[in-house]
């Protein structure tokens, strides 16, 4: 699976290209990294300053997800010819879903989570899985992406502009004001300011074209609510006679918005 991804990857330390060896990439120079046995590359060149998710909200996330709560997020999600990357791919859920919109596409998913990246490396068959910071610069060529979605994931515009080809999109997925409304109750909160964060990342390497709110009404059994908050950070810092014990209504609710690069800014330099 990753051999798809790797004339698009780069090494982290030199910028080389990369080759396989075995269940290891290689550059011209001699660094070396490791490939897991579950099938992801490790890209990090260093200790990692966070972990991300752990094994119980990725299992979470994977369980709600597979029961089709979500499915209208991805069936709104466009596929792209060449290479796509899912920036916070998680399990690689909406990576998967939008290479079957693209026979020819390929994918590659980065995260920090190594029990994402243990699913997100055999979610489809045309897609890498690859641990990587979003914040630092990222194992990837110039240019390289046709497609880059970022799905409640961090946003680092300098350098999803430097991998986007020239008409390349950005396809940024947030919640809306209303999204989980009914399962807030200090539990789960919406930024008020998200948008005006989201500009600020952005705003600089990207034009916003088109925005899209989608939304539906999830009727929840007491256990798929549970497992809804467990698959996001908030379930860390919610005591157990907090958690629903029965059926609950909830409004599901995002902004999918499609950006394309500033025409007045150059790329900045990075991995070439």
């Amino acid at each position: 699976m990753i051999d798809g991804a790797l004339p698009y990857l780069r090494c982290p330390v030199c910028r080389q290209g990369l080759r396989r060896d075995g269940r290891r990439l290689l550059c011209p120079l001699g660094h070396s990294f490791d490939m897991a046995k579950q099938g992801y590359a490790d890209l990090t060149a260093g200790r990692m300053p966070h972990v991300g998710d752990t094994a119980e909200m990725v299992a979470d996330r994977e369980a709600f997800l597979a029961a089709g709560h979500y499915d209208f997020i991805a069936d709104a999600l466009a596929g792209a010819d060449g290479l796509t990357v899912d920036a916070g791919t998680g399990t690689g859920f909406y990576l998967a879903r939008a290479l079957e919109k693209a026979p020819e596409a390929t994918g590659l998913g980065l995260d920090v989570s190594k029990p994402a990246l243990r699913r997100a490396a055999r979610a489809h068959p045309r897609a890498a899985a690859v641990l990587a910071d979003l914040w630092r610069p990222l194992p990837i060529a110039d240019g390289a992406a046709a497609m880059i979605l970022n799905v409640f994931a961090p946003r680092n515009g300098a350098e999803y502009r430097r991998i986007l080809r020239p008409g390349g999109v950005l396809v940024v997925v947030t919640p809306a004001a209303d999204h989980l409304a009914e399962l807030m109750r200090g539990l789960i909160r919406v930024d008020p300011d998200k948008a005006e964060r989201v500009s600020d990342a952005l705003g600089e390497h990207f034009t916003a074209r088109t925005t899209a709110t989608e939304r539906r009404t999830l009727r929840l059994s007491a256990a798929e609510a549970r497992t809804l908050i467990g698959m996001t950070p908030a379930a860390r810092h919610v005591p157990p006679e907090a958690l629903p014990t029965g059926e609950v209504t909830v409004t599901a609710a995002v902004e999918i918005t499609t950006y394309t690069e500033r025409s007045t800014s150059s790329h900045s330099a990075g991995l070439s």
